[in-house]
């Protein structure tokens, strides 16, 4: 993976090269950025840099033999480590390579629901073991093979648990030329211990500019289109994938009778909705769905604050808005979005899609037809 081949983020390449350049490189470095925003293909980048026999100004050169093994992910002092779904306590993440290079060639920007997909994982919770823990030490005790330096990657450490302290020890007094490259979406979800160990590598989420150009360039995408896509995707390139692959006019469908049921307290139908359509549509679907129609109200909150030359909508979907923003209020909208997002949440976490539809749906109805915020918001 060279850096050329990674969207936006030009600021944070140029700061990942200096400290090769000038011999700045940390040994424990913790990647920290929002899901889709590319950080674990920056890692990697990096760690081909780094490891490149005839390294360019501004990349890595591409054709050494080093950079050929880096970008089949095979190289023999570039190791993996990241959450998987164990059927026996003694697997580690070498159990999954194969799967792990080919989702990763296939789409470095991959999010954790989509490696799951890759997998057998039934309804077992994703985690880094503590067998994975061991194997990660008994690899780096190694002397490197061919490389300076030998690289752990390693995605979503938020899944190491207490495990993690088994790694305390060789993270903060690694072997010489050996680099941990930590690559996070929730710095609160991280042990404290690791943190601690690591030099802070912040990834911004990509701009509505850069993603909109990805998808009009690489993907062919009528610019109208890419940008009505790389506004709902808000930064995160996987969920714009999976907007390429949605029919938003079925979306929008849905969410206008969704809405006239609960705006008129429509109960047998919102009831009738939630069990045979909403919960029917598979769990990334329904993901799709209410990332939608979060947009589609953040939408609603820019034409409120007289913010359409910020509106990437048209047709209907701009008529909804316009209209829906004339029957509302600020406080509404806000509440409403942060109960969408708590059940898309919930709907990751493979809770019982008809009980949360219906309870978003009620507490909805509450909040659009009789101004009445649940319990616990600052708006009471």
């Amino acid at each position: 993976m060279q850096f050329n081949r990674i969207i936006g983020h030009q600021a944070l390449k140029q700061q990942l090269i200096s400290t090769v350049k000038e011999n700045r490189v940390s040994h424990a470095q913790l990647f920290l950025g929002p899901e889709g925003s590319g950080s674990l293909a920056l890692a990697v980048a990096y760690a081909q840099y780094i490891n490149c026999e005839n390294k360019q100004e501004q990349d890595s050169c591409g054709t050494c033999p080093s950079c050929l093994k880096y970008e089949k992910l095979i190289h023999p002092d570039l190791h993996f480590s990241y959450p998987f779904f164990a059927k026996k306590a003694e697997e580690t993440a070498s159990t999954y390579m194969e799967e792990w290079r080919k989702a990763f060639l296939e789409n470095p920007y991959l999010s954790l629901t989509h490696w799951r997909s890759q997998l057998e994982a039934e309804n077992k919770q994703a985690n880094i073991n503590i067998a994975e823990a061991h194997d990660i030490i008994k690899k780096l005790s190694l002397k490197a093979f061919e490389a300076e330096y030998k690289v752990l990657i390693m995605w979503l450490p938020e899944y190491l648990d207490t495990q993690g302290n088994a790694l305390l020890k060789l993270i903060e007094e690694p072997p010489a030329k050996t680099l941990f490259l930590l690559v996070a979406e929730n710095q609160d979800k991280i042990l404290n211990t690791i943190i601690s160990r690591t030099q802070l590598v912040k990834v911004n989420k990509l701009n509505h500019e850069e993603l909109s150009s990805y998808l009009i360039q690489e993907k062919n995408i009528d610019p109208t289109r890419a940008h009505e896509i790389a506004f709902i995707a808000d930064g995160n390139i996987q969920e714009a994938i999976d907007q390429l692959a949605e029919d938003s006019n079925a979306n929008f469908d849905m969410l206008i009778r969704w809405f006239r049921f609960i705006v008129t307290d429509s109960g047998l139908n919102i009831i009738q909705l939630c069990e045979e359509e909403l919960s029917k549509l598979g769990r990334e679907n329904q993901k799709i769905f209410l990332i939608y129609s979060i947009n589609m109200l953040r939408q609603i909150v820019l034409a409120q604050n007289g913010l359409s030359a910020m509106l990437f909508l048209k047709g209907q979907e701009l008529e909804f808005v316009q209209k829906f923003s004339e029957i509302t209020q600020p406080e509404q909208l806000t509440v409403a979005i942060d109960l969408l997002e708590k059940t898309h949440y919930s709907v990751e976490r493979n809770a019982n899609p008809k009980i949360l539809f219906l309870d978003l749906s009620l507490q909805l109805v509450l909040l659009f037809k009789y101004n009445t915020f649940p319990q616990g918001t600052q708006y009471i």
